[in-house]
This record gives structure tokens, C-alpha cells and sequence, in this order.
């Protein structure tokens, strides 16, 4: 019986992941967490009836306790970023599937790897910040970090029964996102409603946007780099509208292996739950005939200069990817809620990487991380926030 938690379970990876449970047998979901969503976090309490659940927000956590208590309903909740370390550690779970959005999964993913559980990993922000710590405690604790992103459960998939030696390049495809068809002209005046419309995925509004700026896609190779434990210059990005394609490794033959299926998160997380079987399932199966091209180009970095700043923090090195991506997750933050427009978030991210210069900094510790991201956080906030 493999015992899970899962952080983030009312986000759209979360919902999913327990869609996905739903088919297969032997998972115990022992503990859920939410951020402020306690409508459906109730209904997946009634379901799933796990032993502990976390809201991060600690008045609406109180709300669901009085809830809980009046319906009858028997099960200790927890509250904070502290409640999120403790359901990530219980003595009960071998697994935990990480779906939060942003670097509030950081410590709890360190935690639950410095106390023997396997991660299940969809925030990106946590190899993204920390990602040599990350792996070095990975590799200390002798636990597996299995990836749900497609892209990087693809490039998992490509490299099984392969030598790491005999990679040349790590080959991430991107669908180019909500605006791959417009000029920088007509991205002066989208609307958050246009970034919020991926033309291929379903996700939550941080990752879409993401997608829309091609961030994301950069986000991808910084962890790709600390993941598959691989030099940034051999991992390209190549733009494949379809979304069939996953990713791709290529091989120093030549060979060039790639993992294909329908735009379904679901796969990637069944996968990652079953490692390493594969189980039969009832998901839409991608079908040749209905799907008679693909296309690939070169990502347009002048249009969509967010990628090439994510190259430019790596080339740096130390902490400027920490820098890179705390800017833009306050930069998101503040485009969703309308207060600045798409093109300043990457005014945003620019200025940031050129105000901190931390490249120096190489012997860096957990401490280090936190203090930069809450400083360039901060910095974003009082710079850009309208009063």
C-alpha cells in the first residue's frame, strides 16, 4: 500500500493526481493540503477521508474546522507553512506529490526528503531556487525525486536503460504558449483573459501565464539542469505547436529518442505514482490519423526575452536563478491581479537580475535562499505595487 500526501491537492495537478488515484488500487491518500480553497478541500476530505489535512491560511483553516465540527466529520487540522512540513514528514507516507505553486514548497520538499520519502515533483520553484541542495540531499537520503512536469517525465522516460555519458543534448519542447502567433506590438495591450487561454493544457493561472511569457519554459531548464545533473548548454528549447511531443534526448549517435502521447497531465502522474510499472488506464490514447503534423521552430527570445534571461541566470550562476524566479513570481502576481501589464514582467525580471548581483555567491546555504527571495520579492512589491 503506497501512503501519500499531497501539498497542493485543491490546484489543478493536485485535483488531477487524485483523479488518477481514483483508477488505480493500493494508494492511501493520509494527508491533504490547501492553501485558502476549503470548499473543495471539504469534498476531498468527505472522499478520501485522509488522517491530516493542512490550510496554509490560518483564518481559513479555522473556517474549516467549524465546518468539519458541524458536519460530524472527524479529522485534525493544521495550519501555516509549518503545518506543510508536518504532513510532508508523517512517520505513516513513503510518498509525497508536491503540486503547490511558488518556493512555498521548498522546505516542506526538503523536509520530506531529509526524512526518507520519495517526491512526487510538480513545483518547479523548488529545483528552480535550491536545486544543488536539493539533489545532494536527494542523493544523501538515497530517496527518488520522480518529475510530473510532462517535459521532464519525458526526458525521465527517454533517458531509462540509457548511459548518462552517452547524452548530448536534452531537447525541451514548448508550445510557444497563448501568444505565439502575435507581434511585441499587439502584446503591449493583451488581457489577462488572453494569457489565461493556453492553446493546449489545462492548468492553474500561474503556470499559464508562465507559458504565455515562455518563462516557464525557462523555469524547465534550470531544473532540468539539476535534475538530469547536465551542463545548461546542452539542454535547447525548440517550439513544437502541437504539444505531442514531450521532450527528447539525443544521443552522441545522432539517435534522437522522444516520448509522444496526448496533452494529459494525468499520464505523467500515473506514471510517477506506478514507477516503474505502467498500468492500464482508461485516458484518451493519442491517435496518428487525427494528428497528421508536427512542426518545430526556434523560440523567438526577442519577443520572448524570459527564456533567454533564464540562460543568462545560469550563466551567472550562484543565486541569480533564485533572483529569476522569485521577480517573476511577484511579477505574475501583480499581472493577475491587474496591476501591471504583460510586457512589465519582463521589465521586471530584467531589472531584478541587474539590481542583485550575486553570482559570487556559490557556497550557498537554505538560509541564503529565503533571505534573496524574500528580498527580491520585496523589492518587486514596493517598485511596482500600485498604492
Amino acid at each position: 500500500m503506497l501512503k501519500i500526501t499531497i501539498l497542493g491537492s485543491t490546484g489543478s495537478i493536485g485535483r488531477q493526481t487524485l483523479e488518477v488515484i481514483d483508477g488505480l488500487k493500493n494508494i492511501e491518500v493520509e494527508s491533504l493540503t490547501t492553501n485558502v480553497n476549503i470548499e473543495i478541500m471539504f469534498n476531498q476530505i468527505k472522499k478520501y477521508k485522509p488522517s491530516i489535512v493542512c490550510v496554509v491560511n490560518e483564518k481559513k483553516g479555522e473556517e474549516l474546522k467549524t465546518e468539519l465540527k458541524e458536519k460530524g466529520i472527524d479529522v485534525e487540522v493544521i495550519v501555516g507553512v509549518n503545518g506543510l512540513v508536518k504532513v510532508a514528514t508523517l512517520d505513516k507516507i513513503t510518498l509525497v506529490v508536491n503540486a503547490v505553486v511558488g518556493n512555498v514548497g521548498l522546505i516542506p520538499t526538503l523536509e520530506g526528503i531529509r526524512n526518507k520519502k520519495n517526491i512526487a515533483l510538480a513545483n518547479k520553484e523548488t529545483l528552480v531556487t535550491a536545486g544543488k541542495i536539493v539533489m545532494e540531499e536527494a542523493k544523501k537520503n538515497k530517496v527518488s525525486i520522480m518529475p510530473i512536469d510532462s517535459e521532464h517525465c519525458a526526458i525521465y522516460q527517454c533517458l531509462e536503460g540509457n548511459k548518462k555519458r552517452e547524452v548530448e543534448k536534452i531537447i525541451l519542447t514548448a508550445s510557444g504558449g497563448a501568444f505565439r502567433d502575435k507581434t511585441i506590438k499587439e502584446l503591449e495591450d493583451v488581457t489577462l483573459d488572453e494569457a489565461l487561454t493556453h492553446p493546449n493544457w489545462s492548468m492553474g493561472k500561474k503556470i499559464t501565464i508562465d507559458s504565455a511569457t515562455l518563462v516557464n519554459k525557462g523555469l524547465e531548464v534550470i531544473e532540468a539542469k539539476w535534475l538530469f545533473d547536465i551542463d545548461f548548454k546542452n539542454i535547447e528549447v525548440v517550439i513544437h505547436r502541437q504539444s505531442i511531443i514531450h521532450s527528447m534526448v539525443e544521443y552522441v549517435d545522432g539517435s534522437i529518442i522522444a516520448q509522444l502521447g496526448t496533452s494529459d497531465m494525468r499520464t505523467p502522474i500515473q506514471y510517477c505514482l506506478t514507477y516503474p510499472k505502467r498500468v492500464k488506464n482508461k485516458f484518451k490514447k493519442f491517435n496518428f490519423w487525427e494528428n497528421g503534423e508536427l512542426t518545430f521552430s526556434k523560440p523567438d527570445t526577442i519577443k520572448f526575452p524570459g527564456l533567454k534571461y533564464a540562460f543568462d541566470a545560469l550563466e551567472e550562476g550562484g543565486l541569480m536563478p533564485t533572483v529569476y524566479n522569485s521577480a517573476n513570481e511577484k511579477a505574475v502576481e501583480l499581472f493577475l491581479s491587474n496591476e501591471i501589464k504583460f510586457l512589465d514582467i519582463y521589465i521586471i525580471i530584467l531589472d531584478a537580475m541587474k539590481t542583485y548581483k550575486v553570482r559570487n555567491i556559490q557556497d550557498y546555504k537554505l538560509e541564503d535562499i529565503i533571505e534573496i527571495d524574500n528580498s527580491v520579492k520585496k523589492y518587486v512589491e514596493n517598485k511596482w505595487r500600485k498604492k
